[in-house]
């Protein structure tokens, strides 16, 4: 899958700890991909459709870009159908 271009992408490096949690708000078809930080909250807007779990994929590598992380360094803990979602990033092993 090619990687999803990004309007805009917030510098998470700072969060980017094994083992962390990041709450993440998912905007599906959205009109760009981005990753805005402000304060405590995370959004990730992507242009995907939300079925058959394309926006997550989208969302996952978006994040994992924002954190200067390989994508199968995140593991999906809750809200695989919702639009607030919770990755944790894996030791790297």
């Amino acid at each position: 899958m090619a990687r999803p271009k990004a309007r805009e992408l917030a510098d998470l490096s700072d969060l980017a700890q094994p083992g962390a949690e990041i709450a993440v708000r998912v905007t599906p078809r959205s009109a760009y991909n981005a990753v805005v930080r402000r304060g405590d909250v995370i959004k990730v807007l992507v242009t995907t459709v939300p079925e058959g779990g394309k926006a997550t994929a989208d969302v996952q590598a978006l994040l994992a870009r924002a954190l200067g992380l390989a994508p199968s360094r995140l593991e999906l803990r809750r809200g695989a159908a919702a639009r607030d979602k919770v990755f944790a990033i894996r030791n790297g092993d």
